[in-house]
C-alpha cells in the first residue's frame, strides 16, 4: 500500500513541483486548493499518470474548522496520512508602517497559523503511521532576525514556523515522526527577482525546491529533525 502526502497549495507553483515529485516516487497524493479548482485538477490528472492515487481537495486553511475537515477528507479517501507538506503561504511586499491589520492577520494566518491547524489536525494520523513526516516550507533568512522593513509579516511569520517546527521536531522525535523546514531563497516563480542580489547569479527552479522537500521524506532520512534547509544559492546568508 503507498504512504499518503498531503500538499497545500499544490495546484501551482512550488506546491505542484512538491506534489508531482511525491507522485513519480509512488506516493499516493491529495491536491489542496482554495480558489483555484481548474489547476487543481490538471495537477491531480499528472499525478495521477504515475500510477498512483490522486485527489484533489478544496479548503480555507487559515480556518481551523477548514483545516481539520481537510485532514479528514485526505485520510477518508485515500485511508490515512503519512506526509504533510505546508507550503500554503500568501505574500506581502509593503513598508510595515503601511501595512493593514487586514493585511497583517491574512499573512500570519495563512504563513503561521494554517501550519499548526493543519498539522495539529494530522499528528494522530501521522504517528500512528511510525514513518510520521511534516515539511514546513519556509523563507531563506527567517532565522536570522534581520529587519525586513518591507517584508516584515512575512518574515514575522516564517521565522515563527522556524521555531514551531524545531519545537515540535523535539516533541515527536520518540514518536517517529520528522519535522523539517525547507527555505526557499528566489525562485523562478517569485514577484521579486533580485538577481544581482543571489551568489550563484541564478533562480531556483521549482525542481530544486521539490528535491529538497522529498530528501526530508526519505526513509533514509529518518534520523534529521528539527534541521532547515536553505535551497537559496546564498542569497541572505
Amino acid at each position: 500500500m503507498n504512504k499518503v502526502a498531503l500538499v497545500t497549495g499544490s495546484a501551482r507553483g512550488i506546491g505542484r513541483a512538491i506534489v508531482l515529485a511525491l507522485a513519480q516516487r509512488g506516493f499516493d497524493v491529495a491536491v489542496h486548493y482554495h480558489t483555484s479548482a481548474l489547476e487543481a485538477e490538471q495537477t491531480r490528472q499528472e499525478a495521477e499518470q504515475h500510477g498512483v492515487q490522486a485527489i484533489k481537495v478544496k479548503a480555507d486553511v487559515t480556518q481551523e474548522h477548514e483545516a481539520r475537515a481537510l485532514i479528514a477528507a485526505v485520510v477518508e479517501q485515500l485511508g490515512g496520512l503519512q506526509v504533510l507538506v505546508n507550503n500554503v503561504g500568501d505574500y506581502l511586499k509593503k513598508p510595515i508602517d503601511e501595512v493593514s491589520p487586514k493585511e497583517w492577520r491574512r499573512i500570519i494566518d495563512s504563513n503561521l497559523n494554517a501550519p499548526f491547524y493543519l498539522t495539529q489536525a494530522a499528528l494522530p494520523y501521522l504517528s500512528q503511521s511510525g514513518y510520521g513526516r511534516v515539511v514546513n516550507i519556509g523563507f531563506a533568512g527567517a532565522q536570522n532576525l534581520l529587519a525586513r522593513p518591507d517584508i516584515t509579516p512575512y518574515v514575522i511569520a516564517k521565522t515563527g514556523l522556524v521555531i514551531y517546527s524545531k519545537s515540535l521536531a523535539q516533541r515527536l522525535a520518540p514518536k517517529g515522526v520528522t519535522v523539517n523546514v525547507v527555505s526557499p531563497g528566489v525562485a523562478e516563480n517569485s514577484v521579486s527577482k533580485p538577481l544581482d542580489k543571489i551568489p550563484m547569479g541564478r533562480l531556483a527552479s521549482l525542481e530544486e525546491l521539490a528535491r529538497a522537500v522529498v530528501f526530508f521524506v526519505e526513509e533514509n532520512s529518518a534520523y534529521l529533525t528539527g534541521q532547515v534547509v536553505e535551497v537559496a544559492g546564498g542569497w541572505n546568508l
